[in-house]
């Protein structure tokens, strides 16, 4: 089903993503095309499309919109359609239908936040499709709506008029797991809006676990506001789409042929408008993409709704709102990219600007945000293609710096779920958790030992961790009321890493692929950097004299690992290992934080060897392998103190993402010497890309602040 054609070389842009036809490359800046120098390549690995929650997340793998039916994050195909007809002649723009259509010419693709905007050309017409997911972070009403507008517009370029008609489609695929799965579909209407949905007849709400799926409950929507040119149909896919290209509109009635597998016939959701003669003014039209889910997520037995549903009663009604809000939220989210995309050129360059526009959504839709037991936010993130795990802790401390920077309730929405679990009868042991089971059932631990056992757990490694996140709940609260809930534990960790930290036996650390390794580092780093922060906790809650014990113990650390670790113009992998070396990725919080533990020559030795060990697409994660971390080397890089330092480790990281042969969703562990995929993609881990923000106070304010507004 994939279509041929040439692949395009492309260049990031200042505000985005452009891909030019012809091989031409391509900047946003004003729209206008630049040269090759003008600066970094990059090329989005997979393209954002409909991106909400690990269940409801669609991509395009290709640069070019018809070379490929746009697919699930996990690979399989969801496919949506999109035709053009222009003066009776038929033209494709998105998928690859089994019919003679010509794909109409793509000249541009713009990857932004919250936007991903194709264009198409021909002497006669112009087209603009943009996909519109408004997940503004500070607004969790707005950020949990299920809803992506596709909004199309047509202009002629020549002078004439020429007559236009729109086709838009999508399968069944967005509602199975499996394409034999049973489906059914309906129709209705809400407010002035007509909605088509589709799903299985099973509904085996919340009845499967694992990595490698894809939901087979709740219905997928199409949603457009009623208007005479305007028509509807769901029946199969060849049927829809010839009918369309012969005639410019598309079967007058619904296929009755139901239930039946998704595969039979492929049934699909259309919509078809008529526009007439279109001149330069262009006209648009849209529609609402949206899956209700009903139940999103089981924890500790009791299975919670999506968030939105504390505000709605139902989809309709999200809907209708969503349509409403649509005028507003085009200024919002072109306001919210263009001063994302400012601010990150800013900090570090033009190549992570580009980072950002495409960690934006992908962190978003590695999450599912619902509501809790008590009506609270809980937001659960999945381990995509790793292990399926959810609400791993090792997972929420990568992902951390996105909902550090935009919203401190996103961040305590992440802690909460396992904190809740810690603080049971069901955890036993004096160190943190790992999990809380396998995505979308949050159970209870599932990795290592479970609950049973302390074999393969990272006692350290998770202990640490929370301790560090409450450290900067603390900070951003400006008090410590959210952290003296869970106090009892803060303070066993803290005894935990106050004998076990400085010098970790033999154990797992987040980096679990490279296996267990004793006498750790970077993962001692940790620990002591953990020490300081729940000084710092105890210093904000009163406690003067646990702080001042807490503080002096994590300086006695720091000294004493200076020694231990030291190989010369670096520092080891582990303490009994000359001749290593790691990336100390952990070291970023003393300087973020500002704990000033280490002293700052620690960092600069460091940066300066990490230079001399560049492999041509990035910083190995140490001297065992040559594959990275996506995550981890942002986190390094943010420890130089220079910006020529900063660029020096990240332009690799450009590199690779312009040139990486695996186009799938961005992943964090690749290998640094030819670009090719180790393991993982869209993992929740690339919220930590946000992290070179947190060196700016003032910036970091900003975007905080706009949450509690």
């Amino acid at each position: 089903m994939r279509a041929g054609g040439k692949k395009h070389f492309v260049k990031f842009g200042t505000f985005g993503v452009l891909v030019c036809a012809a091989g031409t490359f391509a900047l946003i800046a004003e729209s206008r095309c630049l040269s090759a120098n003008e600066g970094p390549a990059g090329r989005p690995p997979a393209v954002p499309l409909v991106v909400h929650d690990p269940y409801f997340s669609i991509w395009s793998f290709t640069d070019h919109l018809a070379e490929d039916w746009p697919r699930h994050w996990t690979g399989r195909i969801h496919a949506l359609c999109s035709l053009i007809r222009v003066d009776g002649k038929a033209y494709r723009m998105m998928g690859t239908p089994q019919l003679d259509i010509p794909p109409l010419p793509q000249k541009n693709l713009t990857v932004l936040p919250t936007r991903t905007i194709y264009e198409w050309e021909t002497p006669q017409i112009g087209v603009r499709l943009t996909f519109l997911t408004p997940v503004l972070p500070h607004d969790l009403n707005l950020l949990s709506r299920p809803v992506t507008y596709l909004i199309w517009e047509v202009w002629a370029r020549d002078g004439s008029a020429h007559e236009v008609e729109l086709y838009y489609d999508n399968s069944a695929e967005l509602a199975v797991n499996t394409p034999d799965q049973v489906v059914i579909w309906e129709r209705g209407q809400a407010g002035s809006l007509v909605w088509m949905r589709i799903g299985t007849l099973e509904q085996p709400v919340l009845q499967k676990k694992g990595d490698d799926l894809r939901i087979d409950w709740g219905y997928a929507y199409v949603a457009a506001p009623q208007s005479e040119d305007l028509r509807t149909v769901m029946t199969n896919h060849e049927s829809a789409r010839r009918v369309f290209v012969e005639t410019g509109t598309v079967p007058g009635r619904d296929d009755p042929s139901e239930p039946r597998a998704a595969q039979d016939r492929w049934p699909v959701v259309t919509c078809a408008w008529r526009l007439g003669s279109v001149g330069a003014q262009p006209q648009s039209r849209h529609v609402l993409l949206a899956y209700d889910d009903i139940l999103s997520i089981e924890y500790l037995g009791q299975r919670l709704r999506p968030y939105w549903r504390k505000y709605f009663a139902h989809i309709g009604e999200v809907l209708i709102q969503a349509a409403k809000d649509l005028p507003r939220l085009l200024d919002a989210c072109e306001e919210f990219d263009r001063n994302l995309m400012k601010d990150a050129e800013q900090v570090g360059g033009r190549g992570y600007a580009n980072l950002i526009a495409l960690a934006y959504r992908h962190t978003l839709g590695a999450h599912k945000l619902t509501l809790g037991p008590q009506d609270e936010p809980m937001l659960f993130s999945k381990e995509c293609f790793s292990n399926g795990c959810i609400a791993t802790v090792d997972v929420i401390y990568p992902a951390s710096p996105f909902f550090m920077l935009f919203n401190k309730e996103l961040l305590k929405a992440t802690l909460t779920p396992v904190l809740e679990y810690a603080a049971s009868p069901r955890w036993k042991f004096p160190f943190a958790p790992h999990d809380l089971g396998t995505y979308p059932l949050a159970n209870g631990q599932v990795y290592g030992g479970g609950e049973t056992s302390e074999e393969h757990q990272m006692p350290v490694e998770e202990s640490a961790n929370l301790l560090i996140l409450a450290c900067v709940v603390s900070r951003l609260d400006g008090n410590t009321r959210y952290a003296e809930k869970y106090w009892p534990l803060l303070q066993r960790w803290a005894e935990y890493l106050e004998e076990k930290g400085f010098d970790p036996e033999n154990q797992l650390c987040t980096d679990d692929f490279t296996g267990p390794l004793a006498h750790n580092c970077n993962l001692s780093v940790k620990a002591i950097l953990a020490l300081a922060c729940y000084a710092d906790m105890c210093h904000r809650a009163g406690k003067t004299e646990e702080s001042t014990k807490y503080r002096k113990l994590a300086e006695d650390f720091a000294a004493k690992w200076i020694r231990a670790a030291d190989d010369g113009d670096h520092y080891r992998l582990a303490f009994d290992k000359p001749g290593t070396w790691s990336q100390k990725y952990n070291l970023v919080w003393d300087k973020l934080l500002n704990l000033n533990v280490f002293p700052g020559e620690v960092r600069q030795k460091e940066i300066a060897f990490y230079k001399t060990q560049l492999q041509p697409y990035g910083l190995p994660l140490d001297n065992r392998a040559l594959f990275t971390k996506t995550d981890w080397t942002v986190w390094t890089a943010t420890l130089a103190d220079s910006r020529e330092d900063f660029d020096t480790l990240m332009n690799p990281l450009y590199r690779f993402i312009d040139e990486t042969p695996d186009r799938v969703p961005l992943t964090d562990w690749y290998w640094t010497n030819n670009a090719r995929l180790r393991g993982f993609r869209a993992r929740p881990v690339i919220g930590g890309v946000f992290i070179k923000f947190l060196e700016y106070p003032e910036l970091w304010t900003k975007w905080s602040a706009a949450a509690a507004q």
